[in-house]
């Protein structure tokens, strides 16, 4: 059952930019990332989603609701953090969460009090007062409040020192368990890993890879490390795949199929093989840094 459905979704602000053609599905209980760097398009879809901008063509849906004509609804049962927040910056930050509580009907504070304690929050000061990472925690109270079902993370982490980062992938990794589900935009590439079932790249408003987190990795340069246990063959085979060698070990990067590879191998005496994870990072620059796609 697919909670988000994005549809064809086209935004064009000229020149380039915007988003164009979208379409993906986050399934019931998935998190899953969104990755693009700044001006990709990742916070024009989900602005989309929230009903605060409309598409030139296309729809977007949360739980069957169409998100240009019933977003007031949407927003009543969603969490939400947005990448810029809007604070009021006289308020302290038990007020200003107070407020957001108010807005969305939530009477019971226990959820906001819990996450003050997990995210070592001080929320009894003036909000102008407070630091990038500080201001975040109050949006990351303010958007987990509600214990809802459905969340909408544009950049959740910004600003977040590493130990709190920590903290953050710990909590979205039990809201996983409990079945919640949740769209993610990040740069971020170790708590996507971390957290995320399955992941969209958007390229300059256009997708240009949608599958599982281990999928998307394995799916490009693969590198593998061979141990020979002879030195003549050692020499054999760095001389007939023309890579060097040292301290009888040979990295090789293989792309596409690794059939032939294997088959080669096959032919040495191997005392070890051993396949380097390739990052979600640099599956991203693959597609960002000047490669040609394949």
């Amino acid at each position: 059952m697919n909670v988000i459905d994005i549809v064809s979704l086209t935004k064009d602000y000229g020149n380039s930019r915007g988003i164009f053609n979208l379409t993906y599905s986050v399934k019931k209980g998935e998190v899953f990332g969104f990755l693009g760097p700044n001006g990709s398009g990742k916070t024009t879809t989900i602005r989309q989603l929230l009903g605060f901008i409309h598409p030139d063509k296309g729809e977007c849906f949360i739980n069957g609701l169409n998100c240009s004509f019933k977003a007031s609804l949407i927003q009543k049962d969603l969490g939400y953090l947005p990448g810029e927040i809007a604070f009021f910056d006289d308020m302290k930050g038990t007020d200003f969460i107070e407020f957001i509580a108010k807005m969305k009907g939530i009477a019971d504070l226990s959820k906001a009090d819990e996450l003050t304690k997990i995210f070592d929050l001080d929320a009894n000061i003036q909000i102008k007062k407070m630091s990038k990472g500080t201001k975040q925690k109050i949006g990351i109270v303010c958007a987990f409040m509600g214990d809802n079902d459905v969340y909408i993370l544009d950049e959740p982490t910004s600003g977040l020192d590493p130990l709190m980062q920590n903290i953050f992938i710990d909590m979205i990794l039990k809201e996983k368990k409990k079945g919640k589900t949740i769209l993610m935009s990040s740069h971020i590439f170790e708590e996507v890993e971390k957290t995320c079932d399955r992941v969209a790249i958007i390229k300059q408003g256009r997708l240009v890879a949608i599958d599982s987190v281990e999928n998307i990795k394995n799916s490009k340069k693969k590198t593998f490390t061979v141990t020979f246990s002879n030195e003549a063959q050692l020499e054999e085979f760095a001389k007939e795949y023309n890579v060097k060698s040292q301290n009888m070990k040979v990295k090789i990067e293989i792309i596409g199929s690794i059939d032939k590879f294997i088959k080669d191998l096959s032919k040495f005496s191997i005392e070890n093989l051993e396949e380097e994870k390739g990052t979600l990072e640099e599956v991203f620059m693959h597609y960002y840094g000047g490669e040609q796609n394949d």
